[in-house]
């Protein structure tokens, strides 16, 4: 894939980077971003772009950290149900076998 410039200007700063990412998720990914720190500032009043930044970065993990919990919680159950469906698959083969080893 071909590398894709974007220009972040967000807080005062402004750079550039490339990646190799469609330029419509990177124009997605920043838009998402200046939300985020608009939302932080609205939140906590905070005017310097420093801290601004880096409680947004910290907030966003935490939400990031917050879905892979989720995820790994809905894992867990899904591979306890997964095992306790094959228990009663055993059990129900089991009683099938015995019934037609012995009949009726």
């Amino acid at each position: 894939m071909a590398k894709t410039n974007l220009r972040i200007e967000v807080l005062g700063a402004s750079l550039s980077i490339a990646a190799e990412e469609d330029s419509e998720y990177l124009n997605r990914l920043l838009e998402r971003y200046q939300l985020a720190v608009e939302e932080t500032q609205n939140l906590t009043g905070l005017k310097d772009p420093l801290k601004l930044a880096i409680l947004t970065g910290f907030l966003a993990y935490d939400k990031y950290l917050r879905l892979c919990d989720r995820h790994a919680a809905e894992q867990e159950i899904s591979i306890h149900e997964e095992q306790e469906t094959e228990e009663i698959t055993r059990h129900l083969i089991e009683c099938m076998d015995e019934i037609l080893e012995n009949g009726l």
